[in-house]
């Protein structure tokens, strides 16, 4: 952020979030609908939940998809009117590729 590296920063916040998601943990269908007032839990951090631990391969897939994910998009963009979305595409996909140097190609 502060080099002003606007494609690292963008690239980087979205494969944050991705991690973050890959983290949650997920809500079942009948916890969805809610329980009955008297059933409710009571107290601080009565609902609080553990979040999944994503193991170092797990990581290094999702930054990968991600990267993935900015590839194809960016092929996708073939008019001259795309070539500016489609290059900074390409920048963010460069940027988590970095980070992928010695765990194997996208």
């Amino acid at each position: 952020m502060r080099a002003r590296d606007k494609a690292a920063v963008s690239a980087l916040r979205a494969t944050l979030a991705a991690l973050d998601n890959a983290e949650a943990v997920p809500v079942g269908e009948t916890e969805m609908r809610g329980l009955a007032l008297e059933q409710s839990p009571v107290g601080a951090g009565a609902t609080e939940a553990l979040r999944r631990e994503v193991s170092e391969s797990g990581v290094v897939d999702i930054v990968r998809a991600e990267a993935t994910e900015r590839l194809e998009a960016a092929e996708q963009l073939t008019t001259p009117a795309h070539a500016d979305r489609a290059a900074r595409l390409r920048e963010e996909a460069s940027v988590l590729l970095r980070f992928l140097d010695g765990h194997g190609a996208p």
